[in-house]
């Protein structure tokens, strides 16, 4: 495969990675989080000519700047990592990981903020009660444990901000810290991306 493993990095960052089972990357806006990621597909499909890779994107287009968004990201990771295979999946990302995981498969999740969103505050349709929320979180959890292939996890770290104003936002604010604390009790990884250098948060096993 031809592409150049610094497309999209900080140079701070090393193109030689080990690959955990399960890994959890967290940071703010343009952190490098998913340049990490997709630099750790890319390290996995280079390992090995067998190996493959497939993104799973929560993203959805519901104003015309995120459709742009959406397209411009999409076009960047074809051209640094064109083998990749892409699934748009905002809500059953459970499935998405057990229908996609195999052996020589790395997933992408990227990412867990929007998911939240899709799943809390959805613009098309009832948001998804709390207490069955806890039920999909499970759900994911247990995905990830058992995925027969590494994963790779996205989300933000929002928490380090000014409270928000609102009691609904204040709520998503505490909902997405709980479930990044639930996902990096699962992962066998943890990094925190501060401009683009990745910090090693926890580190179970690699490979």
């Amino acid at each position: 495969m031809s592409v150049d493993p610094s497309a999209g990095m900080s140079a701070g960052v090393s193109t030689n990675l080990s690959i955990a089972r399960s890994e959890l990357i967290l940071g703010g806006q343009k952190s490098g989080k998913s340049a990490r990621a997709e630099m750790l597909a890319w390290s996995w499909l280079q390992a090995n000519a067998d190996h493959h890779a497939t993104f799973i994107a929560t993203a959805q287009a519901w104003d015309d700047e995120m459709r742009a968004r959406i397209v411009r990201h999409q076009a960047d990771r074809a051209a640094r990592l064109p083998t990749m295979l892409t699934i748009e999946e905002p809500i059953a990302v459970a499935a998405a990981i057990r229908t996609h995981s195999q052996a020589d498969c790395l997933i992408v999740l990227d990412c867990l903020t929007l998911w939240l969103t899709n799943c809390l505050m959805p613009i098309d349709q009832v948001a998804i009660d709390m207490n069955v929320m806890k039920e999909v979180i499970a759900d994911l959890l247990d995905a990830v444990q058992t995925a027969r292939g590494p994963v790779v996890i996205v989300s933000n770290e929002i928490g380090l901000g000014v409270i928000p104003m609102g009691r609904e936002v204040r709520s998503y604010v505490d909902q997405l810290g709980k479930l990044n604390q639930a996902l990096a009790a699962t992962v066998d990884r943890v990094s925190l991306m501060a401009a683009g250098i990745p910090l090693c948060l926890k580190n179970k096993e690699g490979r």
